[in-house]
């Protein structure tokens, strides 16, 4: 079971800026506890999401040497994935790509038709620096803006994405509207059909909706899941009233309740969790 901690989800959308020592002290105590992947950063517009403008300071601070732990960028055009490409520490790139044409302008300034084109490049991009693509396939679930959305629709981007041969996709439930129905047929349905790609979840819920959605996910064979140490954060050019992201101690008490190998050290887990108290006040 691979556990993705997004610290960068997690602080991206708050108004006051959290000084660049902190992060890079919060992260360096996420390496220790032995996550598949930390999505650590993004390289976008400052003046998108300001939080992150210091992802490549943070980044030289991070201790590596003594992690398993891969790390994870969002960038959202081709001369953010160029900047990301400039580091060899970061393993993955990751791109947010909406089922909905309204998100995807509103997320990126781009059309669906650019974003793939966008996303052919940076997947030559990904492969000539050894690092893999990770493609978010934002409101996965369903979107409020009345766009197209079914079984067939969120097939058809995947079949697209595999034609350009990326190898992880983790669907996003953007807004909080994904229930245990709409899980199990996503991952049943696209889990058999594409064997060889890496699907995950992302998903954002309620504190008493958590457990249930993961239960969905992992029994319709879901072994990638993203989540953020007490449920912070959430998407900012959503613009809606969301539910957080999904709180990661609550699904970590799913899985060792179920004797689920995750390879984490939970005593450095829980100095995360204290820490994190002193991140986000």
């Amino acid at each position: 079971m691979k556990i993705i901690e997004c610290p960068r989800d997690a602080m991206q959308g708050l108004h006051d800026f959290i000084p660049t020592e902190t992060k890079i002290n919060y992260i360096n105590q996420l390496l220790k506890v032995g996550f598949d992947t930390i999505d650590f950063g993004s390289f976008v517009s400052p003046k998108a999401i300001p939080q992150m403008r210091d992802t490549a300071e943070v980044l030289d601070g991070l201790n590596l040497s003594d992690t398993q732990s891969k790390l994870l960028a969002i960038v959202a055009n081709i001369r953010g994935a160029k900047d990301a490409c400039q580091f060899d520490e970061i393993r993955y790139l990751g791109y947010p790509l909406s089922l909905s044409e309204t998100f995807q302008q509103r997320n990126t300034n781009r059309s669906i038709n650019d974003a793939f084109n966008d996303l052919a490049e940076m997947q030559e991009l990904a492969e000539d620096h050894e690092k893999a693509l990770v493609v978010y396939l934002s409101m996965g679930f369903g979107n409020p803006y009345g766009d197209p959305y079914e079984m067939d629709y969120v097939g058809e981007f995947v079949d697209r994405l595999d034609r350009m041969e990326v190898q992880v996709i983790s669907l996003a439930d953007t807004i909080g509207v994904s229930q245990p129905a709409n899980i199990s047929t996503l991952f049943e349905t696209l889990i058999p059909k594409f064997p060889h790609i890496e699907f995950g979840a992302h998903l954002h819920s309620t504190p008493d909706t958590i457990e249930e959605k993961v239960a969905a996910a992992y029994e319709s064979g879901c072994r990638r899941m993203d989540g953020a140490i007490k449920g912070f954060g959430g998407c900012p050019m959503a613009k809606d009233d969301l539910t957080g992201n999904m709180a990661t101690e609550k699904m970590l008490n799913y899985f060792q309740s179920r004797e689920v190998e995750m390879g984490l050290d939970m005593s450095e887990f829980e100095k995360a969790m204290s820490l994190s108290t002193s991140v986000f006040n």
